[in-house]
This record gives structure tokens, C-alpha cells and sequence, in this order.
């Protein structure tokens, strides 16, 4: 699984990622997480307002950061 923070690193991206790579843990997902902070590469994905989550090329959300069971929902369900 590969699972794709999008935005400019401000403190909501950062906390995306932490949830998201507990969740990836509690979930025993073996999963790759990269950073896409340049906005011609976020806003091919159609997001227009960050952070993103996009995991296996899928968007799952963005424009906000959601609560941590949304976000173990959003990976579980992409499995």
C-alpha cells in the first residue's frame, strides 16, 4: 500500500501523517508513505485545498484533517 500525505508541510499535514501512520501500525498494514508538498502534483490529483490523503492513487479526503478513526477506517477499507 502506498499512502500519499498531500500538502505544504504546515502542522495539519503533519498531523495527517501521524494519524495515519498509526493507523498503518495498529492495523498491521505493511504501507509506504510518501510527501507530495509540490502543488502542481497535488492538484493533478484534484485537490484544490490541503491536506490530502490519497492511498494507492485513490483520494480517500481532503481540506481537512480528520479524527483518527476516520482515517483507520479510510486505509482499512483500502485494503
Amino acid at each position: 500500500m502506498v499512502i500519499k500525505i498531500l500538502g505544504s508541510g504546515c502542522a495539519n499535514c503533519h498531523k495527517l501523517e501521524e494519524l495515519a501512520r498509526k493507523a498503518v501500525e495498529e492495523l498491521g498494514i505493511d504501507a509506504t508513505f510518501e510527501k507530495v508538498t509540490e502543488y502542481p502534483e497535488i492538484m493533478a490529483f484534484g485537490i484544490m485545498s490541503t491536506p490530502g490523503l490519497v492511498v494507492d492513487d485513490s483520494v480517500k479526503m481532503s481540506g481537512r484533517v480528520p479524527t483518527y478513526e476516520q482515517v483507520k477506517r479510510l486505509i482499512a477499507e483500502a485494503r
